[in-house]
């Protein structure tokens, strides 16, 4: 039985390098095949293992670092003290009271002159029956049966040494030289808002004011729906600068007297 042959064995080396130049690399390369091969195959198991068990090594050691605490800063403002209180300041005085209901009132407009064309299609005045527990007044408002006159609160129209504000008067006030020459001043004065011009905007600004026993006017205010593009403005500016009027009278006398006034924007 033939002995078994082991071509890898180190004298089968010398044998093929008999008499030949064993500083050349080939036979390094053959003598230490085998070690070079084990270490090759000692240090890629090394390498893989480190690869693998890494990161549970970096995983391990973060989780046995301490973790800090997040701390979240607050600023705190420091408040300063309240001043000392001085005890012979006289206490508040005490709140006001609230005002009395007011008595119902019935719209009234009061008669004007004016041209056929420009008489709108207004309601009816009320009948006496409407008004024995009601007062007069530019609108209808729902009121207190048992409430005061509004021209006896604070502010209105009959307190203290302001003069009483008529609704109506035995002669009302009137413009210099009348309702034509009145037309003719808003005609003259009134300057036709541009925005008003270019959209042709028409309509009609109604007026109220209060002619003094004076005849000055004051307290004007624009009621009903506004016709807007500035036209409401306008119509006040010129009613603001309009000249003295003839003031109303009642018994003979010159009186305060609200006065309701349309002006009309028309497009020529």
């Amino acid at each position: 039985m033939a002995a078994k042959l082991d071509i890898f064995d180190s004298k089968w080396v010398e044998l093929i390098f008999t008499g030949r130049n064993k500083a050349y690399g080939a036979y390094v390369l053959r003598k230490k095949g085998d070690e070079y091969t084990i270490k090759g195959i000692i240090f890629a198991v090394v390498l893989f293992t480190a690869s693998i068990s890494a990161p549970v090594i970096v995983n391990y050691i973060k989780s046995q670092i301490p973790k800090e605490n997040d701390v979240k800063v607050t600023d705190v403002t420091t408040l300063e003290e309240p001043p000392p209180i001085d005890k012979n300041e006289p206490p508040p005085p005490p709140p006001a009271e609230p005002p009395p209901p007011l008595k119902s009132t019935v719209k009234f407009t009061p008669p004007e002159i004016k041209p056929d064309e420009e008489v709108p299609d207004d309601e009816p005045p009320p009948i006496q029956e409407e008004m024995k527990d009601k007062d007069a007044g530019v609108a209808t408002v729902e009121g207190d049966a048992n409430g005061v006159d509004a021209s006896l609160t604070e502010g209105g129209e009959g307190d203290g040494d302001a003069p009483e504000i008529l609704i109506f008067a035995e002669q009302m006030p009137e413009f210099a030289g009348g309702v034509e020459e009145m037309y003719k001043y808003l005609s003259k004065n009134i300057q036709y808002p541009p925005l008003a011009r270019e959209n042709s905007v028409e309509g009609k600004v109604v007026l109220t004011f209060v002619v003094g026993a004076d005849g000055k006017i004051s307290q004007i205010e624009q009621v009903g729906k506004k016709l807007g593009w500035n036209c409401d403005e306008e119509a006040i500016r010129v009613v603001k600068n309009m000249p003295k009027w003839t003031p109303g009278k009642q018994n003979g006398k010159s009186v305060t007297v609200k006065f309701t006034l349309p002006i009309r924007f028309q497009l020529n």
